[in-house]
């Protein structure tokens, strides 16, 4: 988590960095004031720096260093429990594509014919990867 934080930070700064070149940048060029872009890098440097607080508070409440922070430490001495997920199961391919093609509607000319026609794929899709544990082969 350390690592995480420091590259946060190293990300604050350097959108902070990006967001002065690019005004003093315009207005050496001979442009007004870009107001939008210039707002925008800024308000991206302290959406990262919230992270990186949210991440420094999050490991001192949990009072000690992560395994994956102690360089002695193994892939094994970690958490083993990572929850359970089915390497057989072909819902969220199903998912995926169902989600594309609702995508691809409304971004292509705003297809709403193809968005509208896809969307009860994706509820199939939904509940098909819900409930796959209470039928067929794998049911409990």
């Amino acid at each position: 988590m350390k690592s995480n934080i420091v590259i946060f930070w190293i990300l604050t700064a350097y959108l902070l960095i990006v967001a002065a070149v690019y005004a003093v940048w315009n207005h050496l060029d001979g442009h007004d004031f870009d107001w939008p872009v210039t707002t925008m890098i800024a308000v991206s440097a302290g959406l990262t720096s919230f992270i990186a607080v949210y991440l420094m508070l999050v490991q001192r409440k949990q009072g000690g260093v992560l395994v994956e922070d102690i360089e002695t430490s193994d892939i094994d001495d970690g958490d083993p429990e990572l929850g359970e997920f089915s390497p057989w199961s072909w819902w969220p391919l199903f998912l995926a594509f169902a989600a594309s093609l609702v995508v691809l509607g409304l971004c292509i000319g705003f297809n709403f014919w193809l968005a509208f026609l896809t969307v009860p794929l994706v509820a199939i899709a939904v509940v098909g990867w819900v409930y796959e544990y209470y039928r067929g082969h794998f049911a409990r």
